[in-house]
């Protein structure tokens, strides 16, 4: 049985957008936004809510339900006018091999999650289905916990893995070691995460997109809009508007494991 988030949508859903973010994962829900071809930097489950969609990759055209782009991997998704569910998801998460196992591989890509059907009336019933971005448990090494503790105060970036690494007591190389084992990415993906994180946190709370991205360490709103591209093949200022429903993770709601 599929179980679900408990993650309620906004009244005001449909026909506007929900952007939902936590670290190492995320998720929308809206137009299709009429994507251009792209290559994210993060692995991407795309699910057709109010109707099929079409995902071009190495020029060859599928019409799907659902569908599983890996991270690097250039494609298209072509929608009409029906709502579109994008959950993204690090590279590095165990994740993408989690979910292949439970669709149709069609290399580069897969299709057709055997659950779609549940996903769809999941979404029809008001509810986003993160949980099945996987688990968000925080990591079982105290240094690590301590270490992301530190990055909380630090939003803008500044610090180096060094000097993390010195305020827990580790040497470079062994925090680089132990942060990839137990957060399941790199320290410079997960800093990365962490001031997209703080962005989409300082507009839910009213701040303007260029003081939020230059607060989180970016050179400029266009810099993070460059980045933000980059990583999910979106368009910042089109989705962080007054329009879009912003729902942010908190570290609180993280339990370790």
């Amino acid at each position: 049985m599929l179980v679900m988030s408990e993650t309620a949508l906004p009244e005001t859903c449909c026909p506007g957008a929900v952007l939902w973010t936590g670290l190492g994962r995320a998720a929308y829900l809206g137009p299709s936004l009429r994507l251009r071809a792209h290559s994210g930097s993060v692995h991407c489950f795309a699910l057709g809510v109010d109707e099929p969609f079409t995902v071009r990759v190495d020029g060859v055209e599928r019409r799907v339900r659902s569908a599983l782009i890996p991270a690097r991997t250039r494609s298209q998704i072509v929608a009409g006018d029906g709502r579109m569910l994008f959950l993204y998801r690090d590279p590095s998460a165990a994740w993408l091999t989690e979910l292949r196992a439970k669709m149709t591989a069609l290399p580069p890509i897969d299709i057709d999650h055997e659950d779609e059907s549940a996903l769809v009336r999941e979404v029809l019933d008001g509810r986003l289905p993160i949980s099945l971005l996987g688990s968000a448990s925080a990591p079982s090494d105290t240094r690590i916990r301590a270490a992301l503790e530190t990055m909380r105060t630090d939003p803008g970036g500044r610090l180096t893995a060094a000097e993390v690494a010195a305020s827990v007591h580790l040497s470079a190389s062994r925090f680089q070691h132990l942060f990839s084992a137990d957060t399941g990415t790199s320290f410079r993906r997960y800093r990365l995460w962490s001031r997209m994180h703080h962005v989409a946190a300082a507009i839910s709370r009213g701040a303007s997109l260029t003081q939020a991205a230059t607060d989180a360490g970016f050179a400029s709103s266009a810099h993070f809009s460059d980045s933000f591209r980059d990583m999910f093949g979106l368009s910042a200022s089109r989705l962080l508007t007054p329009a879009t429903r912003l729902t942010v993770e908190t570290p609180a709601e993280v339990e370790p494991n």
